[in-house]
């Protein structure tokens, strides 16, 4: 398995993704008519949003090729699978789908070793899921958790913040996420950050904001009550607590990436020895959408070393500001070699700082954040090597002489 060359033919099959797409799922539903049961009820209606999503997928396995804890990763992803009731033969059907629409687009770029750098790939992608699978089979766990809704709270037209009591234990970690769905909209799983450090009672909460044309948000925001039950997917994702209590430690958390902060922040105040140096920035579009401030509050007392700094957009000025007010302040705070970051938020303001933290010094092997699997709502695919070259997005330019901190007024 090459993964330059893998790499390479990814690019040139990105810039017919459309395309690419719509031969895949035409070429398994017609070869492999069973398994069009497992795609959500509006399928193939939002072609692009399903390109989006397969592609930004394929952006991130192909990215991880070859690198350290690829295994993990896909395992990880093959436990997770299980809430859709993939089966063994469901992955070869794939493969063999994918690579076929992979010859189709790719033209003379398509040769009999890059055929079989994919074949190889896919085989190792698709057995390290299936071990994955298999060894949570193995240990009882089941495809899904079916949990109650026990409260739910509204800020405003489009945030809900939902408590949930899984039937089962739902073990998890601070800063993960599950795959969320409603039995009224079946298919349709979406990621959502656990806001909460483990309770006795193992409820959790969920933070879900509601994403414009979004079918999942919009049923969670604006149709669930109390009473209903909805399904969780197993837990992910790698936004954990990793920061020995002698090592300074910051996070930033803008919107719901509040969600996953907060749970990090519960489990610093219950951790043994204390946190010398620890800060945190909240970033909101608005005044308005700084909807936990209860909370907030609870932790800065329980937390007494806690530095909090609270950004929003100036008075009626674009929510876009709050992302160049984030900047500013990072630039007008110190000792970012010393610090171990944790980000969480929407995408586009995530990989913005995410540029800018090294810049002011942080160690970039210490900026932690999470890659969550892509819905294709409300965020378009990261661009891969192809596209980049022929459509390059915008510098974020950052002033680090600017001085002045910018904070919520």
């Amino acid at each position: 398995m090459d993964p330059e060359i893998l790499r390479s033919s990814f690019a040139v099959v990105e810039r017919r993704a459309e395309f690419a797409v719509k031969y895949f799922y035409s070429h398994l539903f017609w070869h492999h008519p069973d398994v069009r049961t497992l795609f959500p009820l509006d399928f193939p209606e939002d072609m692009e949003r399903q390109r989006d999503r397969l592609f930004a997928a394929l952006t991130l396995v192909v990215g991880r090729l070859g690198e350290p804890g690829t295994h993990e990763y896909l395992a990880e992803l093959g436990r997770d699978h299980r809430k859709y009731l993939a089966r063994p033969e469901h992955y070869a059907a794939v493969g063999g789908s994918l690579i076929a629409a992979f010859a189709a687009v790719s033209g003379s770029a398509w040769s009999t070793g890059v055929e079989k750098a994919w074949s190889e790939a896919y085989a190792v992608i698709a057995d390290a899921m299936l071990d994955g699978a298999g060894e949570a089979e193995r240990q009882g766990e089941p495809p899904w958790w079916d949990a109650e809704v026990v409260g739910r709270t509204r800020h405003g037209d489009d945030l809900a913040v939902l408590n949930l009591r899984p039937h089962r234990p739902l073990s998890h970690l601070p800063g993960q996420y599950a795959s969320v769905n409603s039995p009224r909209i079946p298919g349709v799983w979406r990621p959502y950050s656990l806001a909460n450090a483990p309770r006795p009672d193992h409820s959790v909460d969920l933070h879900v904001s509601l994403v414009e044309d979004g079918v999942l948000s919009t049923e969670l925001v604006r149709r669930t009550r109390a009473g209903d039950t909805l399904r969780l997917g197993a837990p992910g994702g790698r936004l954990t607590l990793r920061t020995p209590v002698e090592r300074p430690v910051t996070f930033i958390a803008a919107g719901t990436g509040w969600a996953p902060v907060k749970a990090l922040l519960e489990q610093l105040a219950w951790e043994p020895g204390s946190y010398d140096e620890a800060r945190l920035f909240v970033v909101a579009r608005d005044t308005a959408y700084l909807y936990d401030r209860g909370a907030l509050g609870e932790l800065r007392t329980r937390l007494p070393h806690l530095d909090v700094t609270v950004i929003t957009p100036a008075p009626g000025r674009p929510k876009a500001q709050a992302t160049g007010r984030l900047l500013t302040a990072l630039g007008n705070r110190a000792n970012w070699a010393r610090h171990d970051v944790y980000l969480a938020g929407p995408p586009r303001l995530v990989e913005a700082t995410a540029e800018v933290l090294p810049v002011l010094g942080a160690d970039p092997e210490r900026v932690f954040r999470d890659d969550l699997p892509p819905t294709g709502q409300g965020q378009a695919r990261p661009l891969g090597p192809g596209e980049w070259l022929l459509h390059r997005p915008r510098p974020h330019w950052h002033n680090p002489s600017a001085r002045s901190r910018d904070i919520a007024p």
